[in-house]
């Protein structure tokens, strides 16, 4: 299985329109990857909070079409990392989506824990409420975004419905670089999981995004990871891996707690 994460820049000074059209043609620069995944919030750009409702879309609105051509079109999954949705209610929330290589929606995920420190998105948005995750072809995948990575019990969750890796859409921001690459790291090997992890670069409203997106596996050996500059990485993996290393190392079976969720 051959995976593509891609760190895009969010910086100020593109517009939308431009950063989507640029988007989705990296997304076709990674054509003969089995998995993509983008960045959270890419389109919009994660603390332009002001057009957070001019720019939502519904679940199935134009961004999630163009996404899901794409897939169709280099037969890839997609993670099109998240969007700010316009629910049917009219409220809003970060939402994930995540096509198969047809270029149907098979997975989506509500944000479940909103930031709020320096943030406006605990004020402007609602939270989901569902773990979620997909079975494919390589196993159970398990989505998250950003600020989840700090609650391990999502991720204990996740396990306990068969993920086996872990997908998450990231703008996380300079100066906690080392919560992030720490958090990476320790969500995939206390879970005896893949994490594939996709953040944004460059500055927007004054502050600095802090990349280092990773593709980290059941052991939390980093395989592939970036800098803090625009790039896409890139890792082949046997995603029966995390079933072996089960089988054979015990911290999850031997648990005492298990998630009530």
């Amino acid at each position: 299985m051959r995976i593509a994460s891609i760190q895009l820049n969010v910086s100020e000074g593109e517009t939308r329109e431009a950063r989507v059209v640029r988007t989705l043609e990296m997304v076709r620069g990674c054509r003969g990857a089995d998995l993509i995944i983008l960045p959270e919030t890419w389109a919009t750009g994660y603390f332009s909070f002001e057009r957070y409702a001019e720019e939502a879309e519904a679940e199935d609105g134009e961004l999630a079409k163009e996404a899901g051509r794409t897939a169709s079109d280099i037969g890839a999954y997609l993670h099109l990392g998240s969007f700010i949705e316009r629910m049917p209610s009219g409220e809003f929330a970060n939402t994930s989506l995540l096509f198969d290589r047809t270029g149907r929606v098979i997975a989506s995920y509500r944000k479940m824990h909103l930031w709020g420190l320096g943030s406006e998105e605990s004020r402007l948005l609602k939270a989901g409420k569902a773990i979620v995750t997909c079975p494919t072809e390589f196993g159970i995948l398990g989505l998250a975004t950003c600020y989840d990575l700090r609650f391990p019990e999502l991720f204990r969750c996740m396990v306990d419905q068969g993920a086996t890796m872990f997908l998450i859409c990231s703008a996380w921001p300079y100066p906690r670089l080392e919560h992030w690459l720490m958090l990476n790291r320790v969500r995939a090997f206390e879970n005896l999981a893949f994490l594939v992890s996709a953040n944004c670069v460059g500055i927007a409203r004054g502050r600095q995004f802090s990349g280092h997106s990773n593709i980290v596996d059941p052991w939390g050996t980093v395989m592939s990871s970036a800098g803090d500059e625009e790039t896409v990485i890139w890792a082949d993996v046997d995603p029966k891996m995390p079933e072996r290393v089960r089988d054979t190392f015990p911290p999850l079976r031997d648990r005492v707690l298990r998630c009530s969720l």
